[in-house]
């Protein structure tokens, strides 16, 4: 059995076909957060990509109304807040962030070629079956933020430090307090308690009688801290990203202390951006990259090994969801474009020739088939997942079955 069919088989069908979990009076409250790829771009027009594939059609079933539109769950409410989170100037909090709510359905991502979705989408969707009962999602995301910088959690900043003068602090990574290191926490955190506060204006099932219980947490972030030398300078050494893996320790234990839900389930998306990271892949690249991927998706699933954190963190990586064939075919069209630029720069072309190039190079490498793969199924870049709505789909489906295994 393939990869794909034992993780279809083991996440998707339990939650169609098991026994729905007795709600607690209390209305449930899930908290999603994390950088872009939390945000999500997988955009609405990718739909149709995952109906060429038969074994996601239960998916896609469960994704759609009957005319084929997204689906809208009044069960289900969500609360985006996005947005650029402020200037890195350190001058006050002249922030613009932006919050969206509703009852779930496509659109609460980031705008990309239309709506979109994020994990969030079918997180939602796959856990009201599993539940059968109205609940809140509560999204932060912010797009190229750190853990170790903008996402810091305050117990890892030494009081000594907080409010003083950011010029006086050698260690970069501590240079700022609030209003720099740690930002994005505290944001997510204060729009977290200002809908707790406030249960009723996010959701017409709240009442007050019964209130409202924090379920869970889902965690989708690490790009920026990948791709940082400066905080991570043995990052392709055994052990370079162990700071990451202290960090989100700490994350998860000040989320839990800042909301008091002592065990609160916790799920971490490990990266898988470019698919799996092997022997043969890691030798194509140059030899200061090498195993900077493995060793921090490693410093990612760590924190679900520690003892403490045992029955109540889970990690779901999510490589294991790339889709290797319309990524080959991207790749393709990537090489053709870097074609038609160095055809552009040499010979001076007109848009006219530059148009009738592309048409030759492209007829010349892709089948009809590919084409029209390309044109369903790919919406952005690589690092965001190629704006795939299957890849998506599939991330938030396997986040709703970690997190039902943990409450349960």
């Amino acid at each position: 059995m393939t990869m794909l069919k034992r993780v279809f088989v083991s996440v998707i069908l339990p939650l169609l076909t098991g026994v729905a979990v007795v709600a607690a009076a209390p209305l449930k409250v899930f908290i999603l957060a994390g950088q872009s790829n939390m945000e999500g771009y997988g955009a609405v027009a990718t739909f149709p990509h995952i109906g060429m594939d038969s074994q996601l059609a239960p998916m896609l079933d469960e994704m759609v109304d009957r005319d084929g539109n997204p689906l809208v769950l009044e069960e289900v409410h969500i609360t985006y807040m996005s947005g650029s989170g402020g200037t890195r100037n350190g001058k006050g909090s002249d922030y613009e962030s932006r919050e969206k709510r509703g009852p779930l359905t496509a659109g609460f991502a980031a705008n990309h070629r239309g709506p979109g979705i994020g994990p969030e989408y079918n997180f939602g969707i796959f856990m009201h079956k599993h539940l059968k009962e109205p609940f809140l999602i509560i999204k932060t995301a912010w797009g190229g933020r750190s853990l170790n910088r903008d996402f810091r959690p305050p117990s890892t900043i030494p009081a000594d430090l907080k409010g003083k003068d950011p010029a006086t602090i050698e260690d970069d990574n501590l240079r700022y307090d609030r209003i720099e290191t740690g930002r994005f926490y505290h944001l997510m955190m204060d729009q977290v308690k200002a809908v707790l506060a406030d249960p009723g204006a996010f959701h017409p099932a709240y009442n007050e009688r019964d209130g409202v219980e924090v379920a869970g947490f889902v965690w989708f972030q690490g790009f920026n801290d990948m791709v940082d030398s400066k905080a991570y300078p043995g990052r392709n050494k055994e052990g370079g990203f162990d700071l990451y893996t202290e960090l989100l320790a700490a994350f998860i234990r000040d989320v839990r202390s800042d909301l008091n839900v002592p065990d609160l389930p916790f799920v971490v998306g490990v990266i898988g951006m470019d698919g799996a990271a092997t022997p043969e892949t890691e030798a194509e690249k140059s030899p200061r990259s090498r195993g900077i991927v493995p060793n921090f998706r490693k410093a990612q699933a760590a924190v679900g090994d520690l003892r403490e954190f045992q029955g109540t963190v889970s990690v779901v990586h999510t490589d294991q969801f790339w889709d290797y064939e319309l990524d080959a075919i991207d790749k393709k069209f990537r090489e053709i474009n870097r074609e038609i630029a160095r055809a552009k720069k040499k010979d001076e072309l007109t848009r006219s020739e530059l148009n009738e190039l592309r048409e030759k190079l492209t007829e010349e490498r892709l089948t009809e088939e590919e084409i029209k793969i390309h044109r369903a199924g790919r919406a952005a870049q690589s690092y965001h997942y190629l704006g795939s709505a299957k890849i998506y789909g599939r991330i938030g489906l396997a986040f709703a079955g970690a997190l039902a295994q943990l409450m349960n």
